[in-house]
């Protein structure tokens, strides 16, 4: 696929997993990315922050083995040499990661996103050209250690008018708070937990794309 065309499918998507192996309740990341793809999820990251080079080129092949079947959007969390050796769809960058127009420089058709946690990281983001932005953390988690701590759901609202790229917001997300994400503006949501611990992945991926689809 075309930037363009990967930034398209992006906007069309609704729920956005995030695995990490150590967050799926004692199962592999690839048992739980095959119940997100069984669900329906067609945006989907993967998180390994702490394996070695090898062993994530591995992993990510057969992530993108899998998410190709799907026609799921593979991402990198971090990593734009993986993302490229591997044929993913995309990178996702935190603001201490490789800088942005080095990474659109070696990867110009890849999806690029930023993890912003205010209107000013929003919008640098978007003048730098990033495919799309993450807003968060929207309540407090677990999964990430965020010295700014959440910025609550109505930081959504205050960014999403300045915005003319797509983006999801992160964070804290579960089935009984997403409907305060999706008041703010929200089409896609981004998580870990409430789905990679949950016991049925495949339920809970479910229900949490019905809601969105839903409006709330």
């Amino acid at each position: 696929m075309t930037l363009s065309e990967r930034i398209a499918a992006f906007r069309a998507a609704d729920l956005y997993v995030v695995i990490t192996e150590d967050f799926c309740a004692g199962r592999s990341s690839l048992e739980v990315l095959d119940a997100c793809l069984a669900a329906g999820v067609r945006l989907v990251q993967l998180r390994e922050k702490h394996l070695e080079d090898r062993a994530l080129h591995e992993l990510a092949l057969l992530w993108r083995e899998r998410c190709n079947a799907a026609g799921a959007l593979f991402i990198v969390d971090d990593r734009v040499d993986i993302a490229l050796a591997v044929g993913a769809d995309g990178v996702h960058l935190g603001q201490s990661d490789l800088p942005f127009a080095a990474a659109r420089a070696i990867a110009p058709e890849l999806l690029l996103g930023i993890s912003t946690h205010n209107l000013e990281e929003a919008l640098e983001a978007q003048s730098a050209g990033a495919s799309y932005i993450n807003i968060g953390p929207i309540f407090p988690t677990g999964t990430k250690d965020v010295p700014t701590g959440h910025v609550g759901p109505a930081m959504i609202g205050s960014i999403r008018p300045h915005l003319t790229i797509p983006f999801s917001c992160m964070g804290g997300i579960k089935e009984h708070n997403l409907d305060q994400v999706l008041a703010q503006g929200a089409s896609i949501a981004a998580v870990v937990t409430a789905v990679t611990a949950a016991e049925d992945v495949e339920g809970a991926a479910t229900a949490l794309r019905e809601k969105i689809l839903a409006g709330g």
